[in-house]
């Protein structure tokens, strides 16, 4: 993969797609900057090269077209600037590719920063519009993409603009090579036993990587909402627990493909248990074979966390992607959590995909611990199912 050191940005405006996209609190305050220090290494080796850098990144959700200040990127532009801490300008810009933008992005010296509105204020970023591209094209000569974690939406500054851009005026930025590197490696040639642990709530989002994985790993470990569907495919009762059931023949022959390829495939051996989905509910602790009628599990139990331990002992390369349980409340927190302990804890190569899975590892204590956390969810499991993700392929072209 092409990256920034392979072609010649001196002095040249440089448009850098990020992932901004960090959590923030109820008052709009950045909770987790680890998005934006990722982004730091490819900024600053154009701000050493004399570049004007155009950044430009979505955040969350908006109505396509509107403007709302709770969506707006100020927050990280105020953060982007403590933590780059440079004598040289960082503008703001108001809009997108209006004139606001373009005003500021006509008055940059070398070295200066413009941080462009949220990319989703604009109905053509969603719908990949060329037009729309092509106004964020008019800003650069330079295409960078160092938006892993958005590379795998056919979006107009993912891909649409790409195609502005011949080969030696774009290439991936430093984040973007090593995430892609990373999973290629590991994926490729894993150092053995290779251990999957695949949680999060549904089966549907994570079936075609859990039937890749099967190809390459010696065991697999399914936690979370998921494991559900599995265990009423092998006719247990699950109560109310999450379930697809239009996906329990896939599941079924997972288990069944698992089998005939000598993948030892582990399931929740017990759970936390409650009638209802809130933080004053009663819990009980529960084998998997006997989830009550109208109760529902909501996270991994302490046996199920002890078998998981001693299924990662010998592991030299671990996987993880989707929290054990609805982790975001403190009750049903814990079999994520010691999850995240348990894999920290093993001396293998330990890479967690982006995400809620992330986020897990953050609140258990346990990033500086892992070996590689990924800045992208989507983007991982994409390369886990081992589909081309079209951010990538827009930089080949």
């Amino acid at each position: 993969m092409r990256t920034l050191k392979d072609i010649n940005i001196d002095g040249k405006r440089v448009f850098i797609r990020c992932d901004f996209n960090v959590p923030k609190d109820e008052f709009g305050n950045i909770t987790d900057d680890r998005r934006i220090r990722a982004a730091l290494p490819t900024i600053r080796y154009c701000i050493d090269r004399d570049c004007k850098i155009i950044l430009a990144s979505h955040y969350e959700r908006p109505e396509p077209g509107k403007y709302e200040e709770k969506y707006s990127l100020k927050a990280v532009a105020k953060r982007l600037h403590t933590l780059l801490k440079i004598k040289n300008e960082l503008y703001m810009a108001e809009d997108v590719v209006g004139p606001d933008a373009q005003e500021k992005a006509a008055k940059m010296q070398g070295g200066d920063i413009l941080l462009l509105e949220n990319l989703r204020f604009e109905a053509g970023e969603t719908d990949n519009d060329e037009a729309f591209a092509k106004k964020l094209a008019a800003f650069a000569d330079i295409y960078v993409n160092d938006a892993f974690g958005a590379c795998h939406r056919k979006h107009a500054s993912i891909y649409a603009i790409a195609q502005q851009f011949d080969k030696d005026h774009k290439a991936a930025g430093f984040l973007m090579s090593k995430e892609v590197n990373f999973f290629g490696k590991v994926l490729e040639d894993p150092v053995r036993p290779f251990i999957a642990v695949v949680g999060g709530s549904k089966v549907s989002g994570k079936l075609q990587a859990l039937t890749n994985l099967l190809n390459k790993v010696d065991k697999v470990i399914v936690g979370g909402g998921m494991a559900f569907t599995f265990l009423k495919a092998q006719g247990y009762e699950i109560g109310n627990s999450l379930v697809e059931d239009d996906l329990m023949d896939e599941a079924r022959d997972i288990m069944e493909k698992a089998h005939d390829l000598g993948v030892k495939f582990y399931l929740p051996v017990d759970f936390v248990v409650a009638p209802e989905f809130s933080e004053n509910t009663a819990v009980k602790y529960m084998p998997s074979q006997e989830i009550p009628l109208n109760w529902m599990g909501l996270d991994t139990g302490p046996a199920s966390s002890r078998l998981f331990r001693e299924v990662l002992n010998d592991a030299q390369t671990i996987i993880w992607n989707g929290p054990m349980g609805v982790y975001e409340m403190d009750k049903f927190s814990k079999g994520s959590i010691m999850m995240s302990h348990h894999i920290a804890e093993t001396h293998a190569t330990t890479i967690v995909g982006g995400g809620d899975t992330a986020d897990v590892a953050a609140r258990a204590g346990d990033v500086d611990e892992m070996t590689f956390v990924s800045t992208g969810g989507g983007a991982s499991l994409k390369l886990i199912e081992g589909v081309k993700l079209p951010g990538l392929e827009a930089l080949e072209n």
